[in-house]
């Protein structure tokens, strides 16, 4: 059954959400890295799109982990992994039964081993982080502060007092007058005003 936000804030806790993308040291390839809870338990992901790697602690073996990089607390590690999405310093290596993810860039800084998982639980768990990811940004949008809007009042109502006024049009075609040559531009209907040229007078032969 697909997750609602309902599940989702009851599953992990906001601080503890991630999504982020890592490559393959070997091919380059990307991966989605993220978090979930399983039976009860903060565990990580990877997936290409098609396998699925994972985690499996407990609570005696997270505990044993944060102790092991001196992690004081589940959100410390998340803030840890977050910072090195956004650097660049983190990275997977995939081999034949699980992936290492590495975070950091010296052997001894946070190593994460993931179990690949079996063709119908990784079906299961891709199709749950589909609708997980979806949730976590409908959440997001709904967490973001709205615009604010005068109660009562569409945003899409504009006040027109300054808009010019729209000539209503009773269905006929309006007629276009022509100007006819010789008519001013400024005032069409009125004849142009000719400069004077002077007076010729005909001469005649008998006076």
């Amino acid at each position: 059954m697909p997750a609602t936000i309902r599940d989702m804030d009851e599953n992990l806790p906001l601080t503890q959400m991630l999504y982020c993308t890592v490559v393959d040291k070997k091919d380059k390839s990307k991966l989605i890295c993220y978090t979930h809870k399983k039976s009860g338990i903060f565990n990580f992901g990877l997936t290409n799109a098609s396998d699925v790697w994972g985690t499996d602690f407990t609570e005696e073996t997270l505990k044993q982990f944060r102790q092991k990089f001196a992690l004081r607390s589940t959100e410390e590690l998340i803030w840890k992994i977050r910072s090195a999405c956004g650097s660049g310093g983190i990275s997977v290596l995939v081999q034949e039964t699980n992936a290492v993810l590495h975070v950091g860039v010296s052997p001894g800084d946070l190593n994460v081993i993931l179990s690949r998982l079996g063709d119908t639980e990784a079906k299961v768990e891709l199709r749950e982080l589909l609708f997980r990811m979806a949730d976590s940004q409908t959440l997001s949008d709904n967490t973001a502060n709205p615009p604010s809007f005068s109660p009562g009042k569409s945003p899409h109502n504009q006040n027109t007092e300054f808009e010019p006024r729209k000539q209503q049009q009773s269905g006929q075609n309006l007629a276009v007058k022509k100007r006819l040559p010789g008519d001013s531009i400024i005032n069409p209907g009125t004849r142009r005003k000719r400069q004077a040229t002077g007076v010729a007078f005909d001469e005649d032969d008998d006076h």
